[in-house]
């Protein structure tokens, strides 16, 4: 009598298992880079590139590309130009003050007291505006860095969790090529090529969270600390003026009004910078919100390690229904067995191997529906161990009478490849969460609802309260030059 469990029949039932795992290659050969991106739109296709003549920019969010970060910061370039043309005029008004001392004195210049006290009143009036200025900048610089360390931890934090259950399912290949090895060549050839595509792609993910990250940190920080630094210069400044006001102190107010207006230069660039860093922020919320509209016609399609949307929902349903076939093709070997073991009048009882995928059309996971009495597919090795045929110990005519039909090179297989499937099971949320791309867009959709709305706001504020101070700071070095020219003329006019 032929066994029911014959080497022929289990290497058909293991046909759909490799064709499961092929199903997953589309996943692997995708483009292993990891950076953010989105479709073009007509705000940043439009800003002038200084690297390609002041052409148009012309292309997608991508912080690949040097023209993108080129086009950005270039949209700080009012602040970078008028602080250039004040750091020019205070060179020339600093060499026509020296020449002027050099071949003549002042004319004495009539003022009148109301003038004098005018000009006093505007610096106290303009001194409280910048520091009020000041003050928000602050604090304005102290929550938008705050939003984008919560910005960088929710982002790196999808990255690290990725390649975290990308090690996952690259450790759960190893251990199936292991225990496929010594019966299916073919299969372990399929898994050492997975493993390593896993391994590039775990590469390059790491790579960029680790990377990424410290440029990210360095250069937080370092737009921090210089407004911080800048800004609190320029309160001690403010507080210097009015004490040097008060005191009359003419050479006092000179160096003021020297470093004042270096301090005033740095303040526009800076506004620049901020300006820069608030449209950078600009341009990756307004990504991410149209990724949540319509991930399909985004370029963050072609840029995150994410197969298609519709390639990816046509795999998972080819691997559902390759592992919904196999445990089919058991249960129903299953149900055969126990057929013509009943024929011969022997009552053997033997569990329904559990299938964790739906029927047609869909193929849903869906664990939960496994009967009460089923059991999982890597315990099928245990019931069939009481129908282990040792041929060495008896014949197998014996092992037929004692019911014992499962021949020992069999039960190894299946022992092979019944834990390979349950294996495999167990990382399907994981592989599905991959191709799915779960973390990230459970990330984005954390950063569009609680993070953008506020560090646009943060930063729009640190960048308005910049440019306040900016302008204000000029104003007041004019008017204490001009207090600094009554004040020359009045002691003068005393001699």
């Amino acid at each position: 009598m032929k066994h029911p469990f014959c080497p022929n029949q289990l290497q058909r039932n293991a046909i759909p298992f490799v064709l499961l795992l092929f199903s997953i290659t589309p996943l692997l050969t995708h483009r292993n880079s990891l950076v953010s991106g989105s479709s073009v739109s007509e705000r940043i296709a439009k800003r002038p590139d200084p690297l390609r003549k002041f052409k148009h920019y012309a292309g997608n969010f991508d912080i690949r590309n040097k023209h993108y970060w080129a086009s950005a910061a270039f949209t700080g370039i009012h602040g970078y130009a008028v602080a250039g043309v004040w750091l020019l005029c205070g060179v020339g008004f600093g060499v026509f003050v020296v020449v002027k001392n050099l071949i003549s004195t002042f004319p004495i210049v009539d003022r009148s007291n109301s003038s004098n006290i005018i000009v006093f009143l505007l610096i106290i009036l303009f001194t409280i505006f910048a520091i009020g200025c000041s003050s928000v900048a602050i604090a304005a610089n102290e929550k938008s860095s705050q939003r984008a360390e919560k910005l960088e931890e929710i982002i790196f934090g999808a990255g690290e969790d990725a390649s975290l259950t990308i090690a996952k399912v690259k450790s759960t290949m190893v251990q199936m090529h292991t225990l496929l090895l010594p019966y299916d060549s073919k299969t372990c050839d399929l898994l050492d090529l997975i493993a390593h595509r896993l391994r590039k792609v775990s590469l390059t993910v790491n790579t960029f969270v680790q990377s990424s990250r410290k440029y990210w940190d360095r250069a937080i920080q370092t737009l921090y600390v210089v407004n911080v630094v800048v800004v609190s210069i320029d309160l001690v400044a403010l507080v210097a003026g009015f004490v040097l006001l008060a005191l009359q102190n003419r050479p006092g107010i000179i160096v003021l009004i020297f470093c004042c207006w270096i301090l005033t230069t740095l303040s526009w660039i800076l506004t620049g910078v901020d300006f820069f860093f608030y449209n950078f922020i600009g341009d990756t919320c307004s990504t991410l919100k149209n990724f949540e509209e319509d991930p399909q016609n985004n370029s963050l399609m072609d840029m995150l390690p994410c197969p298609n949307f519709t390639s990816s929902a046509q795999t998972l349903e080819q691997i559902n229904y390759s592992v919904h076939s196999f445990i089919s093709e058991i249960n129903s070997k299953i149900e055969e067995v126990l057929i013509q073991i009943n024929d011969q009048n022997e009552e053997v009882s033997f569990p329904e191997v559990c299938d964790p995928f739906s029927s047609a059309p869909d193929y849903a996971y869906k664990p939960q529906n496994c009967r009460n009495n089923s059991i999982p597919v890597g315990d099928l090795p245990t019931i069939l161990s009481r129908f282990i045929c040792y041929e060495a110990n008896m014949s197998t005519e014996n092992c037929m009478e004692d019911g014992k039909f499962v021949p020992e090179g069999i039960y190894e297989m299946s022992l092979a490849y019944s834990r390979s499937i349950e294996d495999f099971i167990n990382i399907y949320p994981d592989l599905s969460s991959l191709m799915e791309c779960s973390s990230l867009k459970r990330a984005f959709s954390e950063i569009v609802a609680g993070q953008c709305r506020p560090i646009e706001l943060w930063t729009k504020v640190l960048w308005s309260s910049m440019l306040g101070l900016s302008l204000v700071m000029i104003v007041l070095v004019l008017l204490w030059s001009c207090k600094s020219i009554f004040t020359a003329s009045l002691q003068r006019s005393n001699l």
